[in-house]
């Protein structure tokens, strides 16, 4: 009813403005002195100039619009129309009556336009004055916008609309050099980079928005980490695939994550090919409910495959997951949650006879390496037997695909996990040189977020106030986000042929110590200030630098740019048998296990002590005699 009575006062000042428009057209046309000819038809040529216009403005959806949010867009369709009424008034005139002089239509078409076009952005205008004013809203945010585009327009604009938000835009910031000095929506753009501590500063700023969700990742980045060391609160727009629509942009506003700060830009992945193995098979994900295994799972839902099969030994996040995927999936996804442990062969056996999968993904594994220091044995079941047990299984039910998930801990290990993950490599290379099935192994390093990660640990510890622990000031590790780490595990395999082990391009290494300050910055809070930073020392088995490729290993390139294929030696499958015979012998020691497994990795960079040393080859000599390896 309001809605109503609003179009109807609307189309009553736009029949005054029209005639008020053609009448003041005349006057200026005939400089105040009007012929008595002319008044005389004024009557009907001004209703049917009120009745075309009125006509064209229903037409053009002029009465349906909200002028509350107008913009270039309205005052465009408000000017198409007007002149579509002059034209057509020039033309129908002389059928019904005389004609004015065209002048007099061209005129009052302007005049028409910036009459109408004045009452409803005045509208606008007295709205926002009068909800100002009655509410007396106090800023308490000053925000500089970075970004002068479209977006940051629309971010001006929602907050100017919306006083209540508690935000001032004082200052817009671009790196365009024409437009440095303009205006958007009434806000200065300035630029300069370099110069983002100095403008927050000046200006006062409390919050900085990133107003930029087309650009690159890289780009995004870099302007943060600008930004950061202004002490200014941090939000951005999602990327432009995110945003839905303009009046909730502002709403959309989120908190700038260390994920942005990494600046990794999406992965693009090979749709056809990823499809091609996956769509209608059969696929199994080991250690399927934990942080890499659970994002693996929600992405190879994507490209339908026949089953999807987590196989985890901890139910409560295979649970969670099943939950998940079968909200978002709702009938249309084939999900079976299997409890189980690599470990055990039996348990492996009826999975694999029973749903004979086509492609295997193995996740499961122990990965924390101070933990594995403490119980190394764990860490060889899991790592390697498990490891050998899941693709002796593939091998015996025509899996396709076998993909294994390694770690950057595998190059030249300082730690039993890493040590184990190596050997969890040359496993699947030498199954590749004996099988049908295309064995292949990816190697990437940290995680964001996944279970163990040091991101969790640094929230916590800053929400409990601190401080925040770090082991050393110069550790370095290299990072990438979970789905990143997942998409490209797919990617590869894809390409897989067998035998490759892939190596992830995880952009440049970052050192913990910035890592945590800043997560204190993003935090609002000061490092060594408002949160210590206290350095604890390396922890068992850790070492300063992580690196992604052996010595003898070289590079080479695939079909995406984030993916290479680290050449591997040569090492026969019977010769990994009698290994890990020499490794099931040595269980019961852990001194005497650490020691074998340096002698089956000779990159373990571990010390020998003389008496185990002995021991260690006295069980190395005894497994030559053995005949393969009990259990197949």
């Amino acid at each position: 009813m309001f809605k109503n009575i609003k179009r109807r006062v609307l189309i009553i000042v736009d029949i005054a403005s029209i005639n008020l428009a053609l009448f003041l057209s005349l006057l200026i046309k005939f400089d105040l002195n009007i012929p008595q000819y002319y008044i005389n038809y004024f009557l009907v040529n001004s209703l049917i100039v009120t009745i075309i216009q009125v006509s064209m403005f229903s037409v053009f959806r002029l009465y349906r619009t909200l002028w509350k949010y107008a913009g270039i867009d309205e005052i465009l369709q408000l000017f198409t129309a007007t002149m579509a009424g002059a034209v057509l008034s020039y033309f129908v005139s002389p059928l019904l009556g005389n004609r004015f002089p065209y002048t007099v239509y061209l005129i009052a078409w302007l005049l028409t336009f910036m009459l109408s076009g004045g009452v409803r952005l005045s509208y606008n205008f007295f709205r926002r004055f009068l909800k100002r004013k009655g509410k007396q809203v106090n800023i308490t945010k000053r925000a500089m916008i970075i970004g002068a585009g479209s977006a940051g327009s629309i971010i001006i604009k929602e907050m100017k609309n919306h006083p209540q938000l508690n935000y001032l835009p004082v200052i817009a910031f671009d790196d365009d050099n024409r437009k440095r000095g303009t205006r958007i929506n009434g806000v200065k753009v300035i630029g300069g980079r370099k110069n983002i501590g100095l403008f927050a500063e000046k200006y006062m700023i409390d919050e900085i928005i990133i107003a930029i969700p087309s650009a690159p990742q890289k780009n995004t980045a870099e302007l943060l980490q600008l930004c950061k060391e202004t002490k200014c609160k941090l939000k951005k727009l999602p990327s432009i695939g995110e945003l839905l629509t303009k009046e909730i942009m502002l709403k959309q506003l989120r908190k700038v994550s260390i994920e942005d700060l990494l600046g990794r830009d999406e992965v693009k992945l090979e749709i056809e090919e990823i499809s091609g193995y996956l769509k209608d098979e059969v696929v199994l994900v080991t250690g399927g409910g934990g942080s890499i295994g659970s994002e693996l799972c929600r992405q190879i839902a994507r490209f339908e495959p026949k089953k999807l099969i987590i196989f985890d030994i901890y139910e409560n996040n295979a649970y969670d997951l099943q939950n998940e995927l079968l909200y978002t999936y709702k009938g249309k996804l084939d999900l079976e949650v299997l409890i189980g442990s690599c470990r055990d062969r039996i348990r492996l056996k009826e999975v694999f006879e029973r749903y004979r999968p086509g492609v295997v993904f193995h996740a499961a594994a122990h990965k924390h390496v101070p933990l594995m220091e403490g119980s190394p044995s764990e860490a060889v079941k899991n790592n390697v037997f498990g490891t050998l047990n899941t693709a002796r299984r593939a091998d015996d039910y025509g899996t396709k695909k076998f993909i294994l998930i390694s770690t950057d801990k595998a190059v030249n290990p300082t730690n039993i996990m890493g040590a184990s993950k190596r050997l969890a490599e040359v496993i699947v290379q030498s199954m590749n040189r004996v099988s049908n099935t295309k064995f292949t192994a990816v190697r990437f390093g940290n995680v964001l977020g996944s279970n163990g990660s040091v991101i969790p640990l640094f929230n916590k510890q800053i929400m409990q106030g601190g401080p925040v622990t770090v082991t050393h000031p110069d550790v370095v590790r290299y990072f990438m986000t979970i789905p990143e780490a997942a998409k490209l595990v797919i990617q590869s395999g894809a390409f897989a042929k067998g035998g490759e082990v892939y190596v992830l391009d995880m952009g440049e290494p970052v050192k913990i110590d910035n890592l945590a300050r800043d997560l204190i910055r993003l935090s609002g809070l000061e490092p060594d200030v408002d949160i210590k930073i206290e350095y604890t020392g390396l922890r068992p088995g850790e070492k300063l630098y992580e690196e992604l490729l052996l010595a003898e290993e070289g590079l080479v390139k695939t079909a995406h740019e984030k993916i290479f294929i680290g050449k591997q030696a040569d090492m026969s499958f019977q010769e990994i048998i009698m290994s890990i015979k020499a490794l099931e012998n040595s269980m019961e020691n852990d001194e005497v296990l650490r020691e074998c497994m340096a002698k089956l990795v000779p990159t373990y960079k571990y010390t020998l002590s003389s008496e185990s040393t002995q021991k260690a080859t006295q069980l190395e000599e005894s497994s030559k005699v053995a005949a393969g390896f009990a259990g197949r």
